[in-house]
């Protein structure tokens, strides 16, 4: 129990120390470090084999994922993006760039869709919906990442509950789970404290560099990771 309260503080001292860096990063840096990591994800193998993406959409201090949501919706790709109800998080789809530009804002101020759109309910990224195969490829966001591929994200646990409850829909697969992260917000293996609920990166995605996880603790995936 101790030892569980001390990786909890620590994951809170860590968020407190990377917020007061993210705040020093210039936003042209923001930008072009976006701008190549959005490049590197398009021309990538495991995108272009993806049939379902999901995509986060950023917020200040995010790598920025605004040109990669549109660059995805051109593609053909089935997307999906969070959607906060009741507690828990749920991946639904856009379905073209009037969707994504009528957007509004949600919880945090992060741009969420409505259940329905065009009078109809959206699909969600689940495999059991109907004409749905599920999500393969899920671009991450997280406060910071470590080169030991372990992810802090904001606190709520979100993502790790959802991936629990994806995979427990679809014997046990797991997407793809790429992280998209800004250099500052990349540290060295082991310096993200974990908890055995918390999921491993698949691959990280940076401005300058990929990192490939060789031995992921996660369920497989229908993608491999060759970046």
């Amino acid at each position: 129990m101790a030892a569980a309260s001390a990786t909890v503080q620590a994951k809170k001292t860590l968020r407190a120390a990377i917020a007061k860096i993210k705040k020093t990063i210039p936003e042209n840096q923001i930008a072009l470090q976006s701008q190549q990591i959005t490049n590197h994800i398009l021309s990538s193998p495991f995108f272009q084999k993806s049939q379902g993406v999901s995509c986060y959409l950023s917020i200040g201090g995010e790598v920025d994922t605004s040109s990669l949501v549109l660059s995805i919706l051109r593609s053909g790709k089935k997307l999906y993006v969070p959607k906060l109800d009741s507690g828990s998080l749920h991946m639904v789809r856009l379905y073209g760039e009037e969707d994504y530009r009528t957007l509004r804002s949600g919880v945090w101020g992060i741009k969420e869709p409505a259940w329905e759109w065009e009078n109809k309910r959206r699909e969600s990224g689940k495999p059991t919906d109907d004409d749905c195969s599920g999500i393969d490829l899920m671009l991450m966001p997280g406060v910071a990442f470590d080169k030991g591929f372990s992810r802090i994200g904001y606190g709520k646990g979100y993502y790790d509950q959802f991936l629990s409850r994806y995979t427990a829909s679809k014997s046990g697969s797991a997407p793809l789970l790429v992280a998209l992260a800004l250099k500052e917000q990349l540290l060295e293996a082991g310096k993200i404290p974990v908890e055995d609920h918390d999921w491993k990166m698949n691959l990280i995605v940076t401005g300058e560099e990929v990192f490939t996880n060789d031995k992921p603790s996660n369920r497989p995936s229908t993608l491999d990771t060759k970046a």
